[in-house]
């Protein structure tokens, strides 16, 4: 493999347009959702790959905790006390599913919305 070859496996081509934080963001929460309903949907066989997609949406929804609580955050202080409480709701439900108290489906549920509201549209699903 080239350099050429090398840096664009790296990197990305650079034709390719940069994606904004918002969509940034989006992708990451579908890949997640749609590994979660892959999981709930293929029932209790499947309790690694549940387990596994839920330690990733635990990651993800830590990750925006500490975005929304930091000072440099320009959401609404509104909104940002609103999604803390969702992710802090979701650290809550992920240890009742993974100890088998609870249904995940409420964690699509709420990936689903947020990525609603990242993509402005009311058709997703």
């Amino acid at each position: 493999m080239n350099a050429h070859a090398l840096a664009v496996a790296s990197y990305g081509n650079p034709t390719t347009a940069l994606k904004t934080a918002r969509s940034a963001e989006y992708d990451v929460i579908a890949r997640i959702t749609s590994r979660l309903r892959k999981a709930i949907d293929s029932g209790s066989v499947a309790f690694p790959a549940l387990a596994e997609a839920m330690t990733e949406n635990r990651r993800l929804w830590t990750e925006f905790a500490i975005d929304l609580a930091s000072s440099d955050n320009q959401l609404p202080e509104g909104l940002r006390a609103q999604l803390l409480n969702l992710a802090q709701f979701t650290m809550t439900h992920t240890n009742a599913v993974l100890e088998g108290r609870a249904s995940a489906d409420v964690l699509v549920e709420i990936n689903t919305a947020i990525m609603r509201g990242l993509s402005g549209r009311a058709d997703i699903s």
